[in-house]
């Protein structure tokens, strides 16, 4: 595991660099606070994976699908699932044979939310225009 201090610069260098290097099919969890940064990392990772028009958080409708250079990218917020149990209804198989698979939040989806390649966490910091990027 890898922990660093970062800039919001530095977040999305990183992002980009992160998504335009990962192999198909990769599902990356994305974990931490509220408001941490995460939707903005997965926005940076997205435009490594060659999606045009940026992503939005799908934090109501729960999952959003993009189109990236080498096909589907979903984008997965679990954090409106009142149960673990909701989480079996977000169609995992299909998301399974995406290009990757952003998952915020995989913890409130329980035993349902595709197992990681990769593992990501942001902390709030003193200095709120930094946060602490672990990479796990």
């Amino acid at each position: 595991m890898v922990s660093r201090e970062v800039g919001l610069g530095d977040l999305i260098a990183f992002g980009r660099a992160l998504g335009a290097g990962l192999s198909p099919g990769e599902v990356v969890w994305l974990e931490g606070e509220l408001g941490a940064g995460k939707t903005t990392l997965v926005q940076a990772i997205v435009e490594g994976l060659g999606v045009v028009g940026g992503a939005t958080s799908p934090t109501y409708s729960l999952v959003h699908r993009y189109q990236g250079h080498r096909g589907p990218v979903y984008h997965v917020d679990c954090y409106r699932l009142k149960r673990p149990d909701e989480g079996r209804d977000l169609d995992w198989e299909t998301m399974a044979t995406a290009d990757a698979v952003l998952v915020e939040w995989p913890d409130k989806a329980g035993p349902w939310a595709l197992e990681p390649t990769r593992r990501l966490g942001l902390a709030h910091l003193a200095d709120p225009d930094r946060r602490q990027l672990v990479i796990g």
